[in-house]
């Protein structure tokens, strides 16, 4: 009776487990054994019917199709319309590019240095001083000076901009590692230690071949359907009524003195090389002298060629074929405003002069439009 009654409750106990378990879905085997056939959940049924993705290889022969499709579709241009295309875009890339690519770029540029001062090339379209829209020279100054000591962790060396440059401007850069080194950079520069040369492509020939412009330099507003304020000659001189001879006028109160020193280097073409070294420091003062003192204004100026109005700048149909240029694309044409050489005299234990190799578009323009270098120190 016992043994009946025992085999009766495992009876009972088998059949619960069996209930139990047939309320349990069965397990996948896919991971366990890697040579059973793949099994495919019923998310992966519904995608087969769609296209496989792509692989990264795929992507990039699309994008180097479509690149080259684009190009072929394009209208052909000149290999100057194209260096002025590539120049701008090189411009804004490092304008917008992150603060470190732009110290590396500049790290590689470094002319000269010594414990007290750097020389760095500046390239074309950077602004020295801070810009909120763009990327700056003195926004990377901090990367830059931790760059040449090494990428050191304790470094409390700094770099400041001590002379400026404009930002369409190309050439030698003097920067101080100290304010103390910036104070004495100004103290020598009002003493006339200091001497800058520049280079610049004019279009006209400047008569004479050399000499000093001494004129003054007010700001006024230019009025119109655009107004806007620029830089303007305030002569100290007028001619007199009978147009025989010169009377002299009282100076303007906030005109301020500007002294620019010129000699032409080579002829050519309608334009010149001329070298220009100025002994004031005036807002667009070389761009202003040229262009409304000597009326040979710097190729690239689209600011100062008109004198009462925003519009690039006019060129005469021969310096349009030299240059391969049509009007219409004259706006890209940069600036031809070169720092080539620096002259610092009690910087340091030894006196500093510097020269600046001429960057790519330049000398691509000095080639097209005949002008020479043999006046080159």
């Amino acid at each position: 009776m016992n043994s009946s009654r025992i085999l009766a409750r495992r009876r009972e106990w088998i059949s619960g487990l069996d209930t139990v378990f047939s309320r349990v879905k069965p397990r996948s085997n896919c991971r366990r054994d890697p040579e059973a056939a793949p099994c495919h959940s019923r998310s992966q049924a519904t995608d087969a019917s769609e296209k496989p993705r792509r692989t990264a290889i795929d992507l990039a022969r699309k994008v180097q199709q479509e690149r080259t499709t684009r190009e072929a579709a394009e209208p052909p241009v000149s290999g100057q319309q194209r260096r002025v295309m590539e120049l701008k875009r090189f411009s804004l890339q490092l304008q917008n590019v992150h603060p470190n690519v732009l110290a590396k770029h500049l790290h590689r540029s470094v002319l000269y240095q010594d414990k007290h001062v750097v020389v760095i090339n500046k390239p074309f379209g950077v602004p020295v001083r801070d810009d909120s829209r763009v990327t700056s020279i003195s926004s990377v100054l901090p990367v830059l000076s931790k760059m040449m000591d090494g990428m050191k962790v304790k470094s409390d060396s700094q770099m400041l901009p001590s002379l400026g440059l404009e930002k369409e401007a190309t050439g030698v850069l003097l920067l101080a590692r100290s304010e103390e080194a910036v104070e004495h950079i100004l103290n020598l520069h009002r003493n006339n230690q200091v001497q800058r040369k520049y280079w610049v492509i004019t279009v006209g020939v400047p008569v004479p071949s050399e000499g000093v412009i001494d004129i003054p330099i007010i700001e006024r507003e230019v009025t119109g359907p655009r107004p806007h304020y620029k830089m303007a000659l305030s002569p100290l001189f007028r001619m007199n009524d009978a147009g025989d001879g010169v009377t002299k006028v009282r100076a303007h109160r906030q005109a301020h003195p500007a002294v620019t020193k010129y000699r032409v280097l080579d002829s050519s073409s309608g334009c010149s090389l001329v070298e220009l070294q100025p002994f004031t420091g005036v807002k667009h003062q070389m761009r202003v002298h040229m262009a409304l003192a000597l009326a040979c204004p710097i190729l690239g100026d689209h600011k100062y060629s008109h004198s009462s109005k925003l519009a690039p700048q006019k060129l005469p149909e021969r310096v349009l074929g030299k240059l391969g240029l049509e009007q219409s694309k004259i706006r890209y044409l940069p600036l031809h405003l070169h720092a080539r050489q620096l002259t610092v005299s009690g910087a340091s234990q030894a006196d500093i002069d510097v020269s600046c190799p001429l960057p790519k578009y330049f000398t691509q323009t000095l080639k097209q439009l005949h002008l020479s270098l043999t006046d080159e120190k």
